[in-house]
């Protein structure tokens, strides 16, 4: 068994972050947080009150009308916002286009990065994100970023869409990833970065079984 620790993940989408991160959490029964999640649902807020990105700074008093928690039902975590499961709602093709405007906000990082410490105050957690190694919890007992060829990424995202979007085209997706990559690793405020200590895990051709064990094999190898 190992002690209480943070475990901080950071990395690009699509390269199995969250999955894995959740997998991780579960095997060690820590707590999981998606600070991207929580990025998701500030998005879906702003855009349910017609609130542009350019126009959040003119709104600030919105902000106090944000309440975000997480619950968990059968292994499988649900974000709510102000008291609605709006999961599959922050997953959706235009939040994914969005988000990164509405997180590069500096005061919106601000408040959502005070959030994140608090809840992991205790320890016992897995975080994922893209400022959780940097930013957040620059002193985590442990930092991994995890990454994959863009057209890795891309067939992946697509795979996992098409089920519910039968008109999106992976090119579509491909110039979505390219564009959040771009915005998240040159905005001013917590740019994605490879934190100097990190482990870095490629997942080009790894599957998600692959990618835990060998995150789990580490984990337990440092600190058991």
């Amino acid at each position: 068994m190992i002690k209480d620790i943070i475990i901080a993940i950071d990395g690009n989408s699509a390269c199995g972050k969250s999955t894995t991160s959740r997998l991780v959490a579960n095997y060690f029964n820590y707590r999981y947080l998606d600070s991207g999640a929580m990025y998701r649902a500030v998005s879906l807020f702003f855009l349910n009150n017609k609130i542009l990105p350019n126009q959040v700074l003119n709104n600030l008093d919105q902000l106090n009308n944000i309440h975000i928690e997480f619950k968990s039902k059968d292994n499988s975590q649900f974000t709510y916002l102000n008291g609605k499961n709006v999961e599959r709602e922050i997953r959706s093709d235009k939040i994914s286009s969005l988000v990164s405007s509405y997180s590069s906000i500096s005061v919106v990082r601000k408040l959502l990065v005070k959030n994140q410490k608090l809840i992991g105050k205790n320890k016992k957690i897995v975080v994922e994100g893209r400022d959780i190694t940097t930013v957040v919890f620059p002193n985590a007992d442990i930092k991994f970023f995890m990454t994959a060829d863009i057209e890795v990424r891309a067939r992946r995202r697509y795979e996992e869409m098409r089920v519910s979007n039968n008109k999106i085209s992976l090119s579509e997706i491909r110039k979505n990833l390219d564009d959040r990559d771009k915005e998240d690793s040159s905005r001013k405020d917590s740019p994605l970065t490879v934190s100097d200590q990190a482990i870095i895990i490629d997942t080009s051709y790894l599957k998600i079984d692959d990618q835990v064990n060998k995150i789990i094999k580490i984990i337990e190898e440092k600190f058991s």
